[in-house]
Formats: structure tokens, C-alpha cells, sequence
């Protein structure tokens, strides 16, 4: 039997605006919104101000409230939000991958001492219910990999650039325009927001809890017109994916970068804003999950899954990291890549290759197609951040 949920919501921008519009609408759920707290008094909403409190005591000393749903921006501010309302008994549900991937073993510490849940469905690919299929279909199964599409704004730029022929720089301006992307976009462009939705999948897949710096990743923010025709020349796309990888009984490889997709690969398909999964186990092959990756109702629906899951006391149980500690992130694997340079630099770089299958060059900047150790691959990014152009993974192996 379900049981009333009572909501503070924090947060009415894009998906708590999403959030109010599907719970009124929802006949399933049990669940009201007691109290919204937002920062800005004076922006104008599309309800009336006597629903808004300022103070974000108002919610977290309120007893009768036994749910948080936490959707704000600020990260900093979500951190003491979240573990205050964990502290306090009262479930939370949250959409802030960062504020997840940050604090991740903390978070998770939290939800054991207290005995709460702590769901966060709609920090990782929006519409998709990932996390879930993770934790529950997933967990007696040989899990050899989960690699994805995992940030939209990225997705829309390179489908712009492939499909419609636009530079990055254009396409990177029209997702700004249509909200896609920040004014600041390096969390997306750098493959920091895919980097941190990667960790989350870690913990669920694999059961491996990491930190940021764990993670190594390379975004598409100096993509340039070499690479693009060379993808184009080759009927290939590129990709920005979050990628990890079996490679044995204790080692997992794991990093977000930009990837050559075959036009039969079903990646090839996962275009605009749209978010794709695909994870591969040991007996039931390949499975691909689809969906939009962000916007204020998919988002919402996935919120609002986790509320309703709330109503029958659901929490995620973690098996695969109460019962994997065996498994770790190794270093000891090769990619395929195309490593663009400028041509000055070519020496300097070829030595970190074991292999080069091909080469070019004019007199500005050149690639090499060829296999190197992921550990070169990193010290060639320590070392050499401001020289290095571009890189992008076709084989991992």
C-alpha cells in the first residue's frame, strides 16, 4: 500500500516548473507540494507568489514534510540541501549529477546511517530510466559494458555539424540560442557534465565509487575542420561517449571521449538532443536505451518516477558495490585513436605512439591514426594541455 508524500520542492526553473505541471496532472501518485523555495523574489512565474518561500529552513524544519526534491543549479547549495534532509529523515530526490559525483561516497554513507533513500533518476539522461534498469534487471546479470550518448547540448552541436554542415563555432552558437548550452559551456564541451553522469553509471553498473579526478575525460571543444573531414571522407560521425568497460574479474577501463561512430552503429541514429544507452552483458548481448536527454517535461517524468517509487518505500540498494569490492578503474589499456597536432610537434609527439598506421600533414597541423596506452594518452594531456589539438578514440583495446 502506498503511503502520502508530502513535498518541498526546491527549485522552479525548467524542471520544477515540468515537476508541478506533471503532478497536477498525475492520478497515480499520492503526493502534494507543501512549500517551493527559490532564490530570486522578483522573476516572474506561472503561479501565483504566495506558493514561494525564500528561506530553505522553511522546508528542511518543516516535520510534515517527508520528501525533498532538490532541483536547483548551484551544486554547493544542493550539497547542504541534500545531506540535511538525509539528516533529518526525510527522503530526497534529486536531478544534480554533479552534486552526485562530487560527494558520491558521502551521499551514499548518508543514506545507510539514516536508513533513507536518496533517488536520482533524472541526474543521468533525463527520460531514460537507466539508473533503475541498473540496479534491479541488471543485477544478476554479467554486466561487460555501458557506453553512451549522455549530454545533449554535445549531441546538438555534432549533429548540427555533421547534418547540417555548420563549423562548431555556429552550431555551438544556435544550441545557445535555443538554451541548449550555457553561456559558459565548457561543463558540456569539456565532457565534465558526461564525465560526472559516468560516475553515477560506475556506482550502478559496476559498483566502482569514484571522485572526479578518477575519471579521465576529453570533450569536443577543439574540434576542428581535419578531423570533420576526415570523418566525413570515411562516411563516419563523431560522437562524444561515455564509455566503460569490463576488461577482466577486478579491472574496469572507464573515460568520456569523442568517438568515430559507423553509420550502422545504432549511436549513429541518437541525433539533436537525445540521449542513448547501450549496455552489453555476457549472456543477453546488446541492449539499447533511447529517449530525450533533457528538457523540462522528460526531465520531470523521470522526477516524478522517483517520487512515485518513494510512495512504496524504494530506495536503491547498491548490490554491486556492497558486493563488488574487487573491481577497480585500471589505466592498462590501448586505444585506437586520431591524435590531431600542430605540425611543429610532430616528433615530440610520436614517441608516446607504439604504433602509427597513418599520418598527415600541411604546414599548420597534422594527425597521426595510430595506437597508444592510455596512460601516454593522459600524460600527453598533463603535460602538454596547451599543445594538444585534438584526440579522438575509434578502438578500444
Amino acid at each position: 500500500m502506498s503511503k502520502k508524500l508530502t513535498i518541498g520542492l526546491f527549485g522552479y526553473g525548467v524542471v520544477g516548473t515540468g515537476l508541478y505541471d506533471v503532478l497536477h496532472k498525475s492520478k497515480t501518485v499520492d503526493a502534494t507540494i507543501k512549500k517551493i523555495v527559490v532564490k530570486n523574489k522578483d522573476k516572474k512565474r506561472n503561479i501565483s507568489p504566495e506558493h514561494f518561500h525564500y528561506d530553505k529552513n522553511e522546508i528542511l524544519n518543516d516535520d510534515e514534510i517527508n520528501v525533498v526534491v532538490e532541483l536547483i543549479d548551484d551544486a554547493d547549495a544542493a550539497y547542504e540541501i541534500v545531506t540535511t534532509a538525509l539528516k533529518k529523515g526525510k527522503a530526497v530526490v534529486s536531478a544534480n549529477k554533479k552534486l552526485i559525483a562530487e560527494h558520491f561516497e558521502e551521499l551514499y554513507e548518508l543514506q545507510k546511517k539514516y536508513n533513507v533513500p536518496f533517488l536520482y533518476e533524472a541526474a543521468v539522461c533525463g527520460s531514460i530510466p537507466i539508473i533503475r534498469n541498473l540496479e534491479e534487471y541488471y543485477n544478476n546479470d554479467f554486466l561487460q559494458s555501458i557506453q553512451g550518448i549522455v549530454n545533449g547540448s554535445t549531441n546538438y552541436i555534432l549533429t548540427k555539424t555533421f547534418q547540417d554542415n555548420l563549423s562548431f563555432d555556429e552550431a555551438l552558437k544556435e544550441a545557445q540560442e535555443k538554451g541548449y548550452a550555457e553561456s559558459n559551456p565548457i561543463l558540456d564541451t569539456g565532457g565534465f557534465d558526461a564525465r560526472s553522469k559516468l560516475q553515477i553509471l560506475l556506482a550502478h553498473s559496476f559498483g566502482i565509487k569514484t571522485v572526479p579526478e578518477d575519471v579521465f575525460n576529453v570533450g569536443i571543444q577543439n574540434l576542428g575542420d581535419l578531423e570533420i573531414k576526415y570523418a566525413k571522407e570515411k562516411n563516419l560521425q563523431i560522437k562524444l561517449l561515455a564509455y566503460a568497460q569490463k576488461r577482466n574479474e577486478e579491472e574496469v577501463a572507464a573515460l568520456v571521449i569523442p568517438k568515430f561512430v559507423k553509420s550502422t552503429d545504432t549511436f549513429s541514429t541518437v541525433n539533436d538532443v537525445f540521449n542513448g544507452v547501450k549496455v552489453q552483458t555476457a549472456f543477453a548481448d546488446k541492449q539499447f536505451f533511447y529517449g530525450r536527454g533533457a528538457g523540462s517535461l522528460p526531465t520531470a517524468s523521470a522526477v516524478l518516477s522517483d517520487i512515485s517509487a518513494l510512495a512504496y518505500d524504494y530506495k536503491y540498494e547498491y548490490k554491486k558495490i556492497e558486493n563488488s569490492e574487487n573491481l577497480k578503474l585500471t589505466e592498462d589499456f590501448n586505444l585506437k585513436v586520431l591524435f590531431r597536432h600542430p605540425s611543429k610537434d610532430a616528433d615530440k609527439f610520436q614517441p608516446y605512439f607504439e604504433n602509427i598506421e597513418e599520418y598527415y600533414g600541411n604546414k599548420e597541423q597534422g594527425y597521426f591514426v595510430g595506437d597508444i596506452s592510455f596512460k601516454n594518452l593522459k600524460e600527453i594531456f598533463s603535460q602538454n594541455s596547451e599543445e594538444v589539438s585534438f584526440v579522438l578514440i575509434e578502438v578500444l583495446h
